[in-house]
Formats: C-alpha cells, structure tokens, sequence
C-alpha cells in the first residue's frame, strides 16, 4: 500500500479512536528530524492501555508476544502489538507487507529488529473504545495467527537458530531412544529393540538434516541481503 506513496514521513493508525490523534507531532518527529526508522507509540508503560482496556486476556497476550519477541531477538521493545506507529521511507520501502490481518503489527517490528533499523519509542495514551462500537479482533484466533506469525517469521528471518533448536530436539530423542539400545548391544552382543534402534537413526539423521537445512536457508538469505542491498 506504502510503495506506490512518496513522504517524508508516513503514520498508520487504527481506526477505532482509541489513540488520540494529539501525540502524532511526538511520533513523527523522531522521523522527521532522521533519529528513527520506526517510532512506536507506546500504550503500555504508563498504564493507560491496562486502565481503559475492558477486553479479557488482551494484556496476558500482549506480554506473552512482547517477551517472546524480545526474547528471540535479544530486544526491549515494550509495546509490539501497538496500532500508532509512524516510519521513514527507507522502513517503507523495504517492508515486505505478508499479513492480511492484525499479524502486521508483529510482522512490523520483527522485520525493524532484523534488519536492526533505528526504534524509538513514545509513551502514548490510550482510550477505551467508544461505546456501542465492536472490535474485530478476536482474542483467542487472532492470537493463535499472531503466535503463528512469529513462529513462521522466526524461521524466514532468523533460520539457523529455527533449525538448530529442532535439530537439538531430535539429537535429544535420538539420543534417548538410542541409548538403551547401545547399551543393550554392549552387554548381549544383540539388539531386540530394532523399533528403538530404527527411530534412533531416523532422529539422528533428522537432527542431521535440520543443521543442513538451517545452513543452507542462511546462506540463501544472505544472498538475498546482498541482492537487495545491490539493487
């Protein structure tokens, strides 16, 4: 939607009027003065989004995806799920816009942290939704499709370290489905566990194939970098 627009500066605001409109002039002048690529305005440091938000679960999930993220990407971004967000046209013109629905927000921030783009942060506040309006997110759905969104955008963006942990996690069962077998075999000269000593190969052989596949996406994602960085 971004690319077929040239600014200075560009905002995104969901339409429910829940954030005041006054703190825009604090969002874009990170931008404007060239000290951000990205300026997040931030409901949840001083409370107000805790105070105005009737919705059950919204902060449980709100923290869950912000530790997550912060946690896979060694970060201390307070607010991920924010809808007042405004960027400079080098964010816009390299975000590659996947997801149809509230995903984007996560989408959004993990692409800043990789590409490790200038964040800042500023505390907005936020208000309740006017009365008799009806949000369309779904908390249980739409948090599973955000959870999922990071899920997929951890392997795209960070691939070694997606398939080293499965690769680990193989190694672990190959390991304990094959250990008793060896054991056996040292001491009988015999092996009657054949279905624990096949799946002790597959798991191996897994783990094996997870290392390879990690390296491989890497290296391809590097070509990519250069690709881009080129063009």
């Amino acid at each position: 939607m971004f690319r077929d627009i040239d600014a200075d500066c560009y905002v995104v605001v969901d339409g429910d009027l829940t954030y005041p409109a006054t703190f825009v002039h604090e969002l874009i002048e990170p931008v404007i003065q060239g000290n951000a690529n990205m300026v997040i305005g931030d409901r949840l440091s001083n409370g107000t989004y805790t105070d105005e938000n009737k919705r059950a679960f919204h902060d449980l999930g709100n923290n869950l995806v912000k530790n997550t993220i912060n946690f896979l990407y060694k970060s201390d971004v307070k607010d991920i799920m924010t809808g007042y967000r405004a960027f400079d046209p080098l964010f816009v013109k390299t975000m590659p816009v996947m997801s149809p629905g509230f995903e984007i927000e996560t989408e959004m921030t993990i692409h800043a942290l990789d590409k490790r783009l200038n964040v800042k942060e500023v505390p907005i506040d936020y208000q309740d939704r006017p009365e008799g309006s009806e949000s369309k997110l779904n908390t249980y759905s739409d948090g599973f499709k955000v959870l999922r969104k990071i899920f997929t955008l951890f392997k795209e963006y960070k691939p070694l370290s997606f398939f080293t942990i499965w690769s680990v996690l193989f190694l672990v069962l190959g390991l304990a489905a094959g250990i008793p077998v060896i054991v056996e075999f040292v001491q009988t000269q015999f092996v009657e566990k054949v279905p624990s000593a096949i799946l002790a190969v597959g798991l191996i052989v897994l783990s094996v194939l997870s290392l390879i596949c990690g390296s491989f996406w890497t290296r391809l994602r590097r070509v990519r970098r250069s690709s881009m960085r080129l063009s």
